[in-house]
């Protein structure tokens, strides 16, 4: 099965909050050292153009899965809801985790989901 990739914004922040480190990169550090399963890649990015809903992430499993990107993430109060939603996501093969079975995080928070680059229905 293709590896996961979740990469995170480190750069945007909510209007008003000056804190240091930003949110995407606490929320980076954090995943660096969680109990990721194992094919379970994260990195950082300096952009992903959703600067209005941050911290934002994308979780993307390689040409075969859907690819997600995920916004108003909050490293404090949701890094076990992420954590459970990549495992979710890295146990499919199409990226089609069941609406109940994602974290209500993922269910609400979604920015967008991109259809596979290799369609099995072409």
């Amino acid at each position: 099965m293709t590896d996961v990739t979740v990469t995170i914004c480190t750069t945007c922040r909510r209007a008003g909050d000056e804190a240091d480190p930003r949110p995407g990169t606490r929320l980076h550090q954090a995943l660096q050292h969680a109990d990721l399963p194992q094919g379970v890649k994260v990195r950082a990015a300096e952009c992903l153009s959703a600067c209005t809903r941050s911290c934002s992430m994308i979780l993307a499993g390689g040409a075969q899965r859907w690819t997600y990107v995920y916004g108003d993430l909050d490293p404090d109060l949701h890094l076990e809801d992420i954590l459970s939603g990549i495992r979710a996501y890295k146990d499919t093969t199409d990226g089609l985790v069941p609406w109940r079975a994602r974290p209500v995080i993922f269910r609400k928070q979604s920015i967008a989901r991109i259809p596979p680059q290799n369609d099995p229905q072409e």
